[in-house]
Parts: C-alpha cells; structure tokens; sequence
C-alpha cells in the first residue's frame, strides 16, 4: 500500500487507529475541540513540510476543528466523510471517523479538496433556492445528498454557500449533482 504523503489532522486515538486500518499514512491527533496551541504549531511545521489534510468528525466539534485549523493552515487538504457513513454500532456513541469502513475512509481521502477563495462563477442564494437546498420542505434531505454527492461533509443552510465556495465547486458540478438527486426524486 502506497504512503500518504500528507499528515492526517484527526481528532483523537480512535480516529488514527481506523485511518491506519484504511491507509498508510501519519496522523496527529487534536485531543478534542480545544486545539492547543503548541498542537497548532506542530500542524503549522508538518504543513510546511509535508502538507496536511483535515480529517474530522462530521459533527459539531469536528467542524469546530476543522475552522480551526484552517485558519491557521489555509492551504490545508479536507477529506470527509458522510454522516450517513459514520454512524456508531452502539447507541451511546456519537458520529465519527473512527466508525467509518475502511472503503469509506479510502474514498474519502480520494476525494480530496483544497479550500478555493478564487472561484470563477459563484453559486447565489437564487441557485440554491431553485435548487430546493434553502426555504424548502426537503431542503434538508437534498442538502445531505449535495453535500454527500460533492463530498464535502454535511453543512446546514446558513453555512451551504460558504462552503461550496471555499471548495470551488463550479455551477457544473452542483448543477450535475442537483440533477443526480432530482433524478432520484428527492
């Protein structure tokens, strides 16, 4: 198996023992939500040296990660993975990494994006509208399907065009998406 170059930014022990499952590849471990400092510094150094991807939960904290750390490495790789796709064999446990198949893991450290301020053409509140992804009954089921068909992890309303933006998803691609999901009437 082939050794991911990059260092994965994950959020605890469970996490790097499922990527390591998965994948060859280094992680380093956030111990949570509250991102030290000196755990900051040391993704900061690795970025320089050997890049980076963001690898966190789909949930509040992992988000919360995620901001984090790219504010502070702004050129950093995401990798996602579906909530559908994280979901814990036990009823006590909440969405993660850690819970996700190897397949998925692979897949999503595949479908790699780079945060990408400079898009050409933005998606406006208008596409999304007549894309029934905001103000909408459905909204929220189309959205989890956009956001698993783009793989770029599950985002409410409020947050949907930051981040289609911040990826460079261009109008084709969420326009092939949207068609994806009408087509399967949702």
């Amino acid at each position: 198996m082939k050794k991911i170059e990059e260092v994965i930014v994950v959020e605890g022990r469970d996490d790097t023992k499922r990527i390591k499952m998965a994948v060859n590849a280094d992680t380093i471990e956030t111990r949570g939500s509250a991102v030290s400092d000196e755990t900051i510094k040391l993704i900061q150094k690795l970025a320089k040296t050997r890049g980076i991807i963001i690898f966190t939960d789909p949930d509040f904290s992992g988000e919360r990660i995620r901001r984090i750390v790219s504010q502070a490495v702004p050129n950093a790789k995401h990798a996602f993975v579906a909530r559908n796709k994280s979901v814990p064999t036990k009823s006590d446990g909440s969405l993660g990494v850690e819970h996700a198949s190897v397949e998925t893991i692979r897949e999503s450290l595949i479908n790699l994006y780079t945060e990408n301020t400079q898009a050409d053409e933005q998606i406006n509140r208008d596409d999304l509208m007549a894309a029934r992804l905001i103000n909408d009954v459905q909204a929220k089921v189309r959205r989890e399907k956009l956001c698993s068909i783009l793989q770029i992890g599950y985002v409410n309303a409020k947050q949907l065009s930051k981040r289609l933006r911040m990826f460079g998803i261009s109008k084709h691609e969420f326009n092939t998406a949207i068609k994806s999901i009408d087509e399967k009437g949702i």
